[in-house]
């Protein structure tokens, strides 16, 4: 693979990690020729293991021998930009973590019918736009059993970046799709819902009719509104966490992981 050290800021091909947005490596027109970034040696590894094909690789000079030794080996001849970490970071605006990037190609994006085909537990991201929020969430769908995610098109793109880095590559490893009408949806492929909301009607989140439902998706809301009072009354379940002290709700984030582990147990 060619090394190409870079000398300045408009070095031919570094572009994709400095001057694109995340709305132009989305390529929203064609979106199966748009590309992310993958920041970090072991997000990169675990996109590399889920299929995800590298197109170009951004690494301080003292990883190549380093920690991205082996991603270099495993991305064959793609270019590999390199320089001291100082340039590196004026050319992306950030410092690198552990000091590697990786452009790499989206893959089509699966439908709704071939994620749900054989899943049992469904999260939902209803207009979540914080991307720290987007990847603790992946993260915690992951590991407690989540079989797929659902994301409204009002939501954070699950490839943005720092969604990636803070879902430690778990945006890679649950199958996930957008959705237009998460609870016509949901019910069209046989599954009830729960939405996370405080209202007279919510019932406790260990409540046992929750546990016996055989396929059962969790619609989790906004950071600032929670979820539009339509999605609440359209549910089949309104649910909630139960609090002490006098707090009244957790972080999406939190709340996400508290239900995932509890509705499947």
């Amino acid at each position: 693979m060619p090394i190409l050290e870079i000398q300045t800021l408009d070095h031919p091909g570094v572009e994709i990690f400095s001057t694109l947005t995340e709305a132009q490596l989305r390529n929203r027109l064609d979106p199966e020729r748009g590309i992310f970034i993958a920041e970090s040696p072991k997000v990169i590894r675990v996109a590399l293991d889920a299929g995800y094909q590298p197109q170009a690789l951004l690494c301080e000079a003292r990883h190549i021998e380093g920690d991205a030794a082996d991603i270099i080996r495993r991305c064959g001849d793609i270019p590999v930009y390199t320089g001291p970490r100082e340039l590196l970071a004026r050319l992306t605006g950030y410092t690198l973590t552990r000091g590697v990037l990786c452009a790499m190609h989206r893959r089509p994006q699966p439908s709704l019918e071939e994620i749900c085909r054989n899943a049992r537990r469904v999260a939902v991201i209803h207009g979540v736009v914080d991307t720290t929020n987007i990847g603790a969430i992946f993260r915690s769908a992951a590991a407690l059993g989540i079989d797929a995610v659902l994301i409204t098109r009002d939501s954070c793109d699950p490839l943005n970046r720092r969604a990636i880095r803070v879902s430690m590559g778990s945006v890679f490893l649950v199958p996930w799709s957008w959705t237009e009408r998460p609870l016509e949806d949901l019910h069209r492929l046989g599954f009830r819902t729960a939405a996370l909301a405080l209202t007279d009607r919510s019932i406790p989140l260990d409540h046992p009719a929750l546990k016996e439902e055989p396929r059962l998706a969790l619609i989790l809301g906004t950071e600032g509104d929670g979820l539009p009072q339509q999605t609440i009354e359209e549910a089949d379940y309104v649910v909630r966490i139960p609090m002490a002290h006098g707090v009244d709700s957790l972080n999406v984030a939190a709340a996400s992981a508290v239900a995932f582990w509890e509705l499947n147990k």
